[in-house]
C-alpha cells in the first residue's frame, strides 16, 4: 500500500470520526432542546441555504429515500416551520419553502451551534477555519460528483 493510499485510508477516518463527533454534539443539543427531530432540522437549514424545493429534490440532494424527507416535512410543516404550495407546472406535486417561523427556529438554533464551535475551535483564526472548509467542500464535490456517476452506472 503506498503513502498516497495510507493518506486517503487515514482521510476517511478523519471523515468517519468528524461525522461521530457531529452526531453526538446534534443528540447532545437535541437533549438539552427537545422537540424538532436533529434531521427535520437538518431539512430546515437546506431550505434555508438553497431556497425552495420539491420534496424529491430535497431527498436527492440530502441522498435520503423520498419517504424520510416526506415524514420530516410532514414534522415542519405541523411545527409552522415550512410553507407548502402546489408546483405551478403540476399541481399534484408541492414546492417546499422556510416560513418566518422555521427561520426563526434556525436562527435560535444556529446561535447555540455558533456558541459550541467557538468553544471548540476558539483558538483556530478565520483562515484556517475558511482553509478547512474550502478543501472540505472541494472534497464533497468531488465525493457527490463519483456518488451520481456511480448511481447512474448501476
Amino acid at each position: 500500500m503506498s503513502s498516497a493510499d495510507d493518506a486517503r485510508v487515514e482521510l476517511m477516518r478523519e471523515l468517519k470520526a468528524a461525522s461521530q463527533l457531529q452526531h453526538a454534539w446534534i443528540m447532545q443539543a437535541w437533549q438539552d432542546d427537545p422537540g424538532l427531530d436533529p434531521a427535520a432540522a437538518m431539512l430546515l437549514s437546506d431550505l434555508a441555504k438553497h431556497g425552495e424545493a420539491r420534496p424529491s429534490e430535497l431527498a436527492k440532494r440530502r441522498f435520503v429515500d423520498l419517504s424520510v424527507v416526506s415524514r420530516q416535512i410532514s414534522q415542519l410543516s405541523a411545527a409552522g416551520m415550512v410553507d407548502r404550495r402546489p408546483a405551478p407546472e403540476d399541481g399534484r406535486a408541492s414546492i417546499i419553502s422556510i416560513s418566518e417561523r422555521g427561520r426563526a427556529e434556525l436562527g435560535r438554533r444556529r446561535a447555540g451551534y455558533l456558541e459550541f464551535m467557538e468553544r471548540a475551535l476558539g483558538d483556530w483564526d478565520d483562515e484556517k477555519v475558511l482553509g478547512l472548509t474550502t478543501r472540505l467542500a472541494e472534497m464533497n464535490a468531488d465525493v457527490r460528483e463519483a456518488l451520481s456517476v456511480r448511481t447512474c452506472d448501476v
